[in-house]
């Protein structure tokens, strides 16, 4: 798995395919929500063998499990290693079951989105410095297709810059937020029209289980 190459996924919505509705992405944010297609039987995955070698007796991997498969597999490249705070956003991304862990088809799901996320990130690291700056950050959110404003463009830029640049890590983090929250938003907007109605428990559990 060292070095593993994965497939990109293609992004949609946003400037290029039009802006889509209530200024979020259809399709997620760049890269699958689910699969289309049902999922190969693991035991003919190949990808089965290395998740069960990582996940051990209990059949799932937990935050300290999937940071040490993300640095073995090289998914990250050149740039910094994941932390283990963003290893946790990632499984809360994805944790349907509300176990804290992932199971192997969330952990495929979850590699699609990194592949996507990363070849997003290298599109304006063209240094390949590890980083990018406000600008492209600004940018890239756009070509994942959200359009927020530029009072929540500016306050996610502070809260995922250290010294004026965005690393790989924090960019995966903000990209795994948006998402989430996008999500959650998302499933209570019904009609699409960008507003929902909250009750404090529910806005409560939605952000801080991210």
């Amino acid at each position: 798995m060292q070095g593993m190459q994965l497939q990109g996924m293609p992004m949609q919505g946003g400037p290029m395919g039009g802006p889509p509705q209530a200024g979020y992405p259809q399709n997620g944010g760049g890269y699958p929500g689910t699969f289309s297609a049902p999922p190969q039987q693991p035991v003919n995955d190949p990808m089965w063998g290395y998740f069960t070698t990582i996940a051990g007796q209990d059949g799932e991997i937990d935050a300290e499990e999937l940071q040490r498969c993300l640095t073995q597999t090289g998914i990250s490249g050149t740039y910094t290693p994941f932390s283990l705070e963003t290893c946790r956003i990632m499984i809360a991304m994805l944790d349907r079951d509300m176990t804290g862990k992932l199971g192997f088809i969330e952990f495929k799901e979850l590699f699609a989105a990194l592949s996507s996320w990363k070849q997003n990130f290298m599109m304006f690291d063209q240094d390949r410095s590890g980083t990018v700056e406000p600008h492209e950050m600004t940018q890239s959110i756009s070509a994942m297709g959200y359009r927020i404003s530029p009072q929540a463009l500016n306050a996610v830029i502070k809260r995922y810059s250290k010294a004026g640049r965005i690393y790989f890590d924090d960019y995966v983090a903000c990209a795994v937020k948006l998402r989430a929250l996008t999500e959650s938003f998302r499933r209570r907007d019904q009609m699409q029209q960008g507003a929902v109605n909250f009750q404090y428990d529910d806005f409560i559990l939605c952000t801080m289980s991210i």
